[in-house]
């Protein structure tokens, strides 16, 4: 009994280790993959309220001579950009300004890098870059 005992000494802890492998990796995938979301979820926010800020500032001396009520550009890339370095995290942003109809829009993309904390150990990129985009209008009815 013992002689048989000795042939099989090792198996398991061989097993172990492959299963254990495969286990860390399907962790690893999800927890980097959740936070992937997040922070796609936090560049989408991030890029609403900069342009919800940006799109807040019309150009005055046209709204004040009762004319159309448009965006001015200057000073709405200047508010994406304040709103944008007061957040922090944001490695760049683009601002445009869309003509849709007769009415200029402003669309703000956030990019934000995430670093992978976990798959990075299974040979994958240890960061990658997520984009966040939203489009906002100046809304002047009652």
């Amino acid at each position: 009994m013992t002689g048989r005992r000795g042939a099989e000494s090792g198996r398991v802890s061989l097993f172990l280790a492959v299963a254990m492998t495969g286990v860390l990796a399907i962790v690893s995938l999800a927890y980097d993959g959740a936070g992937q979301l997040r922070t796609l979820q936090r560049a989408d926010n991030l890029a609403a309220e900069a342009a919800r800020s940006g799109g807040q500032m019309i150009d005055r001396a046209s709204a004040i001579e009762g004319g159309p009520k448009r965006i001015d550009q200057v000073a709405a890339r200047a508010a994406v950009a304040d709103y944008l370095s007061a957040a922090g995290e944001v490695g760049g942003h683009d601002v445009d300004f869309p003509v849709v109809g007769l009415e200029t829009q402003i669309r703000v993309r956030v990019r934000i890098t995430y670093r992978r904390d976990l798959i990075g150990l299974f040979g994958a990129q240890k960061t990658t870059t997520v984009t966040g985009e939203a489009t906002a209008r100046a809304l002047t009815g009652p």
